[in-house]
């Protein structure tokens, strides 16, 4: 499940879509918008821009390297576009596997992956 959307993210429904009773393991990551820049100005807000298809479809390319590393078929990375407060859930990622270890790897690779892919602007005050 590959989602891109503008409204608000429930992260366990993201969750539910990849659990099964043949998987031992859910890992789960929840981004959020967070107050500060990395050289510590106040972000005001930010922007996740583009154009809609072409987010999910940067989602699906990382599922499908997912798969071909690690054959897992249960991930789920929805991703918000347009402006963002503090606070607010701009990613959630979620990879089921039979153990707990290549969900663990499988879901830092695919919250890297994202941070790599999709353009996030923040505005800070001067």
């Amino acid at each position: 499940m590959f989602e891109v959307t503008e409204d608000p993210i429930l992260p366990y429904h993201i969750v539910d879509r990849v659990k099964r009773d043949t998987n031992g393991a859910v890992v789960s990551f929840i981004g959020s918008v967070r107050g500060y820049s990395s050289d510590g100005r106040r972000v005001l807000f930010v922007e996740c821009e583009g154009d809609r298809e072409a987010v999910e479809e940067e989602l699906r390319k990382v599922g499908d390297e997912i798969r071909a590393r690690w054959h897992l078929e249960d991930v789920a990375l929805c991703h918000r576009l347009g402006r963002l407060k503090v606070g607010e859930t701009i990613l959630v990622a979620a990879v089921a596997a039979p153990h707990r270890g290549e969900a663990f790897e499988a879901c830092q690779y695919a919250v890297d992956r994202v941070k790599e892919r999709i353009l996030i602007t923040e505005v800070v005050q001067s």
